[in-house]
């Protein structure tokens, strides 16, 4: 079998979703006929990219400039060049607008991946003119969950029938029982306390507002649990502002920023995720993947991977009350949290591993390149 060479086009390599997503499809798939490479077109390859620079991944890193940037077209031009790919894989849009640009007369095939949308989604006159033309010269455009496909179509007006939906998938986090200790003694957890947590970016579209509010509202219930908050961010200040006038402070827990978080989050009892909008989020599968039960925000592509009281929680979007209410059934409910976490391990199995991630983007690729389609 012929190799396959890769050029994937993304803004930079560091620590978020996608591009683990990214670090996760190379290293599944680069020994069955792949070969990839990796160009990030804001100036820095980022922790994530120098974790596959040790790994024999070549990573270009190449300075976008403000405004419309045709020095970085030629750029990307000459390296699908001289590079000589079959496909550029584009993550997110702008991305996407310059690697489909770059990639016109080389003979290089272009795959576009939405990881997810801003929030609120808006319209853009200029994309009702140009969207539709580059979607024509696309061979193969994917959305990481069928609401992702939804605002593509309407928001970008990429025609639907074009998006194909492949969902992320990871590798499964395993937990490590003396480390989880160490973490539960240097946070100050007394053991038989109930662990509520989250690990993501401290950012308003996450909205953790709402996440503290409601573990106050949990605490008049259920005064014995703690919520562990994982990350960083522009919000952080002002949520250690609103858990001390809570009053809840000292049940709150502000980690910080933390590289590899997997036994902080094997920590948790209940994992939550408040967002107004979420595409595929990573955290949430990793707490699949520990069998980890969760209350989630009814949004976004969150109801397609959590299913209704099967694997989880679902809680309409901005419902404080609900939320709480949520909490307080797992944490009385020991046997629930078993039924539910047991279930979602099972599902992550079945659907977002990342070998049924990797198999469906390979089989892209091997249709793409045996196509005559440009």
């Amino acid at each position: 079998m012929e190799l396959i060479r890769i050029l994937h086009v993304t803004f930079n390599m560091g620590i978020g979703g996608t591009e683990q997503v990214i670090r996760q499809l190379v290293l599944a798939t680069r020994e069955q006929g792949i070969h990839h490479e990796i160009a990030c077109i804001d100036g820095h390859r980022g922790a994530m990219g120098d974790q596959l620079v040790e790994a024999g991944v070549p990573v270009h890193t190449l300075n976008r400039s403000p405004g419309f940037d045709r020095a970085l077209i030629r750029s990307l031009r000459a390296l699908i060049r001289s590079g000589e790919f079959d496909i550029v894989h584009c993550h997110q849009y702008t991305p996407f607008l310059y690697g489909r640009l770059a990639a016109l007369g080389t003979g290089a095939r272009v795959v576009f991946t939405e990881h997810g949308r801003f929030y609120p989604d808006r319209y853009r006159w200029k994309a009702i003119f140009i969207n539709p033309l580059l979607a024509m010269l696309t061979p193969a455009i994917v959305a990481i969950s069928a609401a992702t496909r939804n605002a593509l179509a309407l928001y970008e007006f990429i025609p639907r029938y074009r998006i194909r939906v492949i969902y992320n998938g990871i590798q499964p986090l395993t937990p490590d029982p003396d480390r989880i200790a160490e973490i539960r003694a240097e946070l100050g957890i007394p053991e038989g306390t109930f662990v509520f947590g989250t690990v993501s970016r401290l950012d308003p579209v996450k909205n953790q507002e709402m996440m503290l509010q409601a573990f106050a509202r949990c605490l008049e219930t259920c005064p014995d649990s703690v919520l562990v908050m994982v990350g960083d961010g522009p919000d952080r200040e002002k949520l250690e502002l609103q858990a001390r006038s809570l009053g809840v402070s000292e049940r709150v827990r502000f980690t910080g920023f933390i590289n590899e978080p997997a036994q902080h989050l094997a920590l948790m009892d209940c994992f939550l995720l408040s967002s107004h909008t979420e595409g595929t989020s990573m955290t949430l599968l990793e707490s699949m993947s520990l069998a980890i039960p969760a209350v989630v925000t009814n949004v976004g592509g969150n109801p397609e991977i959590v299913k209704r009281g099967e694997t989880g929680l679902l809680v309409p979007g901005g419902d404080t009350e609900k939320f709480a209410s949520e909490m307080i059934r797992l944490q009385q409910s020991p046997e629930l949290c078993e039924q539910l976490g047991q279930c979602a391990l099972e599902r992550f199995r079945k659907r977002f591993s990342v070998g049924a991630m990797a198999d469906s983007y390979r089989q892209l690729y091997h249709q793409i390149v045996q196509s005559r389609v440009f």
